[in-house]
């Protein structure tokens, strides 16, 4: 398991607010039916830095600190 630093855990928790949205840059997961592009909103971010997403698919994959990427966007 990888330790966040506590400010970037902050930092992350400001930025990714509940209700921003996001697209998928990249997911390191074989399995995953998200491709990069996708888009979805925010439900939160938890104390290992995942960010929660409700994607537009309907699918509710996080994206994980250190291993996939998503931007936020504004619509």
């Amino acid at each position: 398991m990888n330790i966040i630093h506590p400010e970037i855990l902050k930092s992350l928790k400001n930025y990714y607010t509940p209700g921003t949205r996001v697209v998928l840059v990249m997911m390191n997961d074989p399995y995953t039916k998200l491709q990069p592009g996708a888009k979805g909103t925010v439900t939160g971010v938890d104390d290992m830095g995942t960010i929660h997403v409700s994607w537009d698919s309907g699918s509710s994959l996080g994206v994980a600190y250190g291993e996939d990427s998503c931007k936020k966007i504004e619509e």
